[in-house]
């Protein structure tokens, strides 16, 4: 009577044990969406069956005036976790070293140099594509890392046959930026401060701002200096400055982000209607 209590009791355990397994599958919601804390067993329930995009921040460490070093690196991977439930996306670890020569000389920076950091890139690209991602989605935040991507998600894309975005999120922002500012911004100017102080208001510091420390940024062409004279380069002159207003920020940051999920889904909604590299 025991030895059958006993074997009713483990058919038991090992239904409840199965059912939980199938329920973990079948769930809509993963316990997280960064690929930082998925357990392995986690992750292969869920990409590609149930989720087939991933956002990879990328950014710098360099000078931001008075806000964190960090900037480029920190608004896309805020941007990322603000926005990755609404794309249907995880998040891989946040790239926080980029291409920044022109800015080596200032305390704090860090700089690779673009034959380091293109195949390292690509590496990371091709083992999100091997892990059965079909959107890649690069929120970048430092311009210097663009032509460098670019580059190379012409390649691995068609390569891997996946679907590749380069999204500069300060570049698409553009119109938001005049429509919040109702004017134009620059590197540590008013957008970027901005939406550094809607995430981390602690590390802001408007107590060493002065305007002394902003420079224009050098039209394309015209010259080019290195090192940049200023930590803050406005986009036109008598116009970007950071204004330090918590109000504009909280508005900025929801406006921003709005705007790069909407251009995610829209963009994964037409590769999908156009069938390009689907499966």
């Amino acid at each position: 009577m025991i030895k059958k209590v006993t074997h009713v009791f483990m058919a038991i355990l090992i239904l409840i044990s199965f059912l939980g397994a199938n329920l973990r599958v079948k769930g809509n919601n993963p316990t997280t969406r960064e690929m930082n804390f998925l357990c392995w067993q986690e992750f292969q329930e869920l990409v590609p069956a149930k989720i087939q995009t991933v956002l990879l921040p990328v950014g710098s460490l360099e000078p931001h005036g008075v806000i964190p070093n960090g900037t480029d690196s920190l608004a896309p991977e805020a941007m990322a976790k603000a926005i990755a439930e609404r794309v249907k996306a995880l998040i891989a670890p946040t790239l926080n070293y980029g291409v920044t020569p022109a800015m080596k000389a200032f305390p704090g920076a860090v700089s690779i140099r673009p034959e380091a950091y293109q195949p390292f890139v690509e590496d990371i690209l091709s083992n999100l594509a091997d892990n059965g991602f079909r959107n890649i989605i690069i929120l970048n935040g430092h311009g210097g890392n663009t032509q460098w991507l670019q580059e190379l998600v012409r390649q691995v894309a068609n390569r891997k046959k996946v679907r590749m975005m380069v999204v500069n999120w300060w570049s698409l922002a553009d119109k938001i930026t005049k429509e919040v500012f109702k004017e134009n911004g620059g590197h540590a100017g008013n957008n970027e401060t901005a939406y550094m102080q809607a995430v981390y208001p602690q590390h802001i510091h408007p107590e060493r701002y002065s305007q002394e420390m902003v420079s224009l940024l050098a039209p394309a062409e015209s010259y080019y200096p290195v090192p940049v004279p200023s930590s803050i380069l406005i986009y036109e002159e008598g116009q970007g400055y950071p204004t330090f207003d918590e109000k504009q920020a909280r508005l900025y940051f929801q406006k921003v982000n709005d705007l790069v999920a909407k251009l995610i889904m829209e963009t994964i909604h037409k590769w999908d209607l156009a069938g390009v590299y689907s499966k």
